[in-house]
């Protein structure tokens, strides 16, 4: 049991790493928090500072959950990653390093459907882009592809008990994170994404 615990513990305070607040504190002096949406996820950062900023930290979020995953499988396999990543998530949205106000789960959840399967990743991505193409709103593409995951898993990973709670668990925590999201998609005052340049956001020295 103990090695469950250690997954949980390096997933969570791995994933409590929050590569928006750090990395925009570093390249632009702010707090990507106090702007935008308030939101410390990597839309937000776009939204705010330019694509390659969200890039950067969409990148980030990806990198700072294989860690833990990999080292979850390699110990306990399928469950060993289920609960470094389900810990994960849990870190990226309520960072203990940065009083608790983080992401909405949405970066880290693309390395956790790499691990479910690919055919999974590959379709909940292709319904994020189709949808945000179409949309120009980031939170229908996100939760859309979210709740996709475990209709994906319990196809491509019937029996794998472990892979399909981690679906389920992402597809949770993604809609009850973006609730405020839907409230505002419902009643038509959900914002559209648009950009800025990353020029325009650079702060003069």
């Amino acid at each position: 049991m103990w090695t469950y615990f250690l997954e949980a513990v390096l997933g969570y305070f791995l994933g409590s790493i929050s590569t928006s607040v750090i990395y925009t504190k570093w390249q632009y002096k702010k707090d990507v928090r106090q702007s935008g949406s308030g939101n410390a996820g990597a839309t937000n950062v776009a939204r705010v500072f330019g694509i390659k900023a969200g890039l950067i930290t969409l990148l980030g979020d990806i990198i700072k959950l294989v860690i833990p995953m990999t080292t979850g499988y390699l110990l306990d396999g399928d469950l060993g990653a289920a609960v470094a990543g389900i810990a994960g998530i849990l870190g990226h949205c309520f960072p203990i390093y940065f009083k608790f106000r983080g992401g909405k789960g949405v970066s880290v959840a693309v390395t956790m459907a790499l691990f479910l399967d690919w055919r999974v990743f590959l379709i909940g991505i292709s319904i994020f882009l189709l949808v945000v193409l179409l949309t120009r709103f980031v939170s229908l593409g996100s939760i859309l592809a979210a709740v996709s995951l475990p209709v994906t898993t319990l196809i491509f990973c019937s029996g794998n008990t472990p892979k399909i709670v981690m679906a389920f668990s992402i597809a949770a925590i993604i809609v009850i994170m973006h609730r405020e999201n839907i409230k505002r998609l419902v009643t038509g005052k959900e914002p559209k994404f648009k950009p800025k340049k990353s020029k325009e956001t650079k702060p003069s020295e």
